[in-house]
């Protein structure tokens, strides 16, 4: 997923150049009030124009632009100290003086009021690179006149941001009801893309409440085969009556061009948080202090290996200790069916069911664990900012794979019988070897000696992980590794499940194949 807005050394400006013409002494209406706009039906066989429609709405489109400056520490003079450090900047062996210079982003916006609060994305008002700061805010309007932007409130969750510039009797537009959408629909988007003014590009709807996998409570989006490219950020979706359905936020794309999947926010959650930022107000989500595996639903492996349906219910990785679920007695390996009655699905997740609970309020959690039906009741806190989430996060996270290095590269072929049917050797975990693989002291189970190439943990485990538990039981010996592996084939079961460690990172649960 990109941002659809551009970060360039210099500031770049642009905007519509058509103008809107003020009758005196008359109220002003938004430019896209009903009536306002005449529906235009086309002749057979040709299509429709959206050239009225666009002259209507355009002036209320805005060029979003910042001046920030970066930080960049100086890289150590590999040379310093000897007879060549002064032909290569004469720095010192720890760096130079750190070194500003100037940056900028693009993007576009949208007016709201005829007093000039803006409605654009928070990633195009924030820090573009790591070290920046945000200098200023420039809104420039299709006339081409600029004003100082002030920031009335963001919020990062949402991508969203209200501005606010200081004039009056400007073109404005309304938000308009997202919930009618359909795949299939003609939209309309107008930003500044590469700083060329305003553009303007038709398409359809692709899909609705579209989950891109990112989680929290607006995973939620509009996905439009309408073009939006680098600088399109913050601009206004339409639909053919002149409505903004979405706010432009992101892309898809493996170049950083448009490859025809874009997102936008859809004006049933943009709105409210608008009004909440206009108010002075902040926005609260649900936490329930756990971390979910990668992935999403259940897969198909894993629910082999647990015996229940895929792509129904969420894994918790790990439970926050001290944090909500921790309370509440949820545990790591504990798999959420539900969320108040509602199914935990590909598209209704845990992370977005949970964040629309209002905080202070309890969650009734469907859970299976071991196989079986357990109900927790927790008590919703109010979700944290993403610099504390990151925190409590961190760590010396490593990926799971058989690309990683295995500690010896010894490439030892084993007996499969070592490992239960797992392919794998395994032996107890003492304080010396948590001291020698990198996990915590406190850490409890059995370290992989070596992994057999013919078996399916081939590709995912290595020599020094740790398997914390296998179906939910612990493992602390070779016999509990055979006796879960049994216990599982005795199911009719074709894997397992492990709980797995691999350095100080957080564990994360592993299907593993039986070998036959």
């Amino acid at each position: 997923m990109r941002y659809a807005y551009a970060i360039t050394s210099a500031l770049l400006l642009g905007g519509a150049t058509a103008t809107l013409a003020l009758q005196p002494g008359t109220a002003q209406v938004a430019q896209n009030e009903p009536g306002a706009i005449q529906a235009v039906s086309p002749k057979p066989g040709a299509p429709m124009s959206f050239a009225d429609m666009v002259a209507k709405l355009q002036p209320a489109v805005v060029n979003i632009s910042t001046k920030q400056t970066i930080v960049q520490k100086q890289q150590a003079n590999p040379f310093a100290g000897t007879p060549f450090g002064d032909l290569f900047g004469g720095g010192g062996g720890q760096g130079g003086a750190p070194v500003k210079r100037e940056g900028a982003s693009l993007g576009s916006g949208f007016l709201i009021s005829p007093d000039g609060y803006v409605v654009t994305n928070n990633h195009v008002i924030s820090p573009g690179a790591q070290g920046a700061t945000v200098d200023s805010i420039t809104v420039t309007l299709s006339d081409k006149k600029e004003y100082v932007a002030k920031v009335i409130g963001k919020d990062a969750d949402s991508d969203l941001a209200l501005l606010k510039i200081d004039a009056a009797n400007l073109p404005f537009v309304k938000f308009g009801d997202s919930a009618g959408a359909r795949v299939g629909d003609w939209v309309v988007a107008i930003g500044e893309p590469f700083g060329l003014g305003g553009t303007v590009t038709a398409g359809i709807i692709s899909a609705i409440n579209r989950v891109t996998g990112q989680g929290g409570a607006y995973d939620r989006f509009i996905q439009t085969d309408a073009s939006i490219n680098q600088g399109n950020s913050g601009g206004p979706m339409f639909d053919l009556n002149g409505n903004v359905i979405g706010v432009n936020s992101q892309i898809f794309s493996q170049s950083g061009g448009n490859i025809g999947i874009g997102f936008a926010i859809p004006a049933a959650t943009a709105k409210p948080i608008i009004a909440t930022l206009m108010k002075g107000g902040t926005i609260e989500r649900g936490y329930i202090g756990v971390q979910l595996q990668p992935g999403g639903t259940i897969n198909e492996d894993t629910a082999a290996a647990l015996g229940i349906p895929k792509n129904q219910g969420e894994l918790i990785n790990d439970v926050t200790a001290g944090g909500p679920s921790a309370r509440a007695g949820v545990r790591a390996g504990d798999v959420v069916t539900k969320v108040n009655g509602q199914q935990v699905t590909v598209d209704q997740s845990l992370s977005y069911l949970v964040s629309n609970v209002k905080p202070g309020a309890t969650a009734r959690l469907d859970i299976l664990r071991n196989g079986k039906p357990v109900v927790a009741n927790v008590v919703v806190a109010p979700r944290p900012s993403a610099d504390k989430l990151a925190a409590t996060l961190g760590g010396d996270a490593q990926g799971f794979g058989g690309d990683g290095d295995d500690n010896d590269g010894d490439g030892a072929t084993v007996a499969p019988a070592a490992g239960g049917g797992l392919g794998l050797s395994v032996q107890p975990l003492t304080p010396a070897i948590a001291q020698a693989v990198g996990v915590e002291a406190t850490t409890q189970g059995v370290v992989i000696a070596a992994v057999a190439n013919d078996s399916d943990a081939a590709g995912k485990l290595k020599r020094g992980d740790v398997i914390v538990s296998i179906n939910g039981a612990p493992v602390r010996t070779a016999a509990d590794v055979q006796a879960a592996v049994a216990a599982a084939k005795s199911a009719g079961r074709p894997q397992v499940l492990a709980q797995v460690k691999r350095g100080r990172g957080p564990a994360q649960f592993l299907p593993i194949k039986i070998k036959s």
